[in-house]
């Protein structure tokens, strides 16, 4: 049998994107290029996977993926990198998302390939900080005519990656969503301005949403969404800040970190809940603190870190809502949870 008919297909023609089959307890899948020689490239996964010639012009990689997996992926020729143009789910100009069989849709996200173009929103802020100094643009969406707003960290990530306006606005339509107002926080630093960082979010508080209220997209109602060290940062700043942040939607949050970890040879080796978690022992009353709490299925050395932050957040009276997407650290996982939890965030 040749590898195509393994795979149901009778040529290369056939091919509409990474294809699986069931083999040792979870997927092999089928991936082609057709063009120069190229590697293989994933979010969540080692890479890059060198790809092997099958048939003229075309090459191929068949990779392990367990059972429940989204992923984000992408052709490396040279320098360049690619979209898979055969599959019809992109995730910005130059990635695409595979998945196994099995896992649940994502039925407010459209296909975008390609070469289709991620909308941006019209609503612009221009953001001189004086507490961060230099200058950002916020972009700013009303859904459906705007709401509460949702503070979307790492904001340039939703606005150029994944096609965020139109998901909100298809989960707004079908009812699964109240009318919110989108905001996009582009940073210009991760790790400095979500490391458990007081001066990012005064600055939030003292210029951002004053400047988001004059331009007539203010709301007493906010939903901080973050993930990874934006997650850590969401949910440092409902500690910290307990006034401002009250609703937090967080995916795969960084609970590992404490000012030692970064840089060191292992970030994720050191205690359980990080610095976070530490903060927590002293919590004993966050019943004000509604937080949603997602993480990958897959993400084996985050999950002792999430657990014990999501069960101290839990005894310390938040009320609190906890997930696990199937995926690994990567955004293709997190899209889904993100409409999800912000919803549930604003009850």
């Amino acid at each position: 049998m040749s590898l195509f008919e393994r795979y149901g297909l009778a040529s290369a023609a056939d091919f509409r994107g990474p294809v699986s089959i069931a083999a040792d307890g979870g997927w092999s899948t089928l991936f082609l290029w057709q063009g120069p020689e190229a590697s293989l490239e994933f979010e969540s996964l080692p890479s890059p996977v060198a790809l092997s010639a099958v048939d003229s012009g075309w090459w191929y990689a068949e990779i392990a993926l367990p059972e429940r997996f989204r992923v984000t992926y992408q052709f490396r020729v040279g320098e360049e990198l690619h979209a898979d143009p055969l599959n019809p789910v992109g995730a910005g100009g130059d990635r695409s998302i595979a998945a196994t069989p099995d896992v649940p849709p994502q039925p407010h996200w459209p296909s975008l390939g390609a070469e289709d173009v991620v909308p941006l929103p019209k609503g612009r802020i221009r953001w001189a900080s004086a507490i961060l100094g230099g200058r950002r643009t916020v972009r700013v969406h009303p859904v459906d005519g705007g709401g509460p707003l949702v503070l979307l960290l790492d904001g340039d990530d939703w606005l150029h990656l994944h096609p965020v306006m139109l998901a909100f606005g298809s989960a707004v339509a079908a009812g699964d969503l109240p009318p919110v107002t989108l905001v996009y926080l582009p940073t210009v630093d991760r790790e400095a301005e979500f490391g458990c960082n007081p001066e990012f979010w005064r600055a939030i508080r003292n210029e951002l949403l004053p400047l988001l209220a004059e331009a007539g997209f203010g709301s007493d109602r906010l939903v901080v969404a973050g993930q990874s060290l934006a997650g850590l940062s969401a949910v440092y700043a409902a500690l910290e800040f307990p006034d401002l942040v009250t609703r937090v939607a967080c995916q795969s949050g960084s609970f590992w970190w404490t000012p030692e970890a970064i840089g060191s040879a292992d970030p994720l080796g050191g205690p359980e809940g990080g610095a976070i978690a530490e903060r927590l022992k002293t919590e004993t009353d966050l019943s004000r603190l509604r937080i949603a709490f997602d993480v990958g299925e897959h993400e084996t050395r985050m999950l002792p870190h999430c657990d014990l932050v999501e069960s101290l957040v839990a005894a310390a009276g938040a009320d609190v809502r906890i997930s696990r997407s199937p995926s690994g650290h990567d955004r293709a996982g997190w899209r889904e949870a993100l409409l999800r939890d912000v919803a549930w965030a604003l009850g």
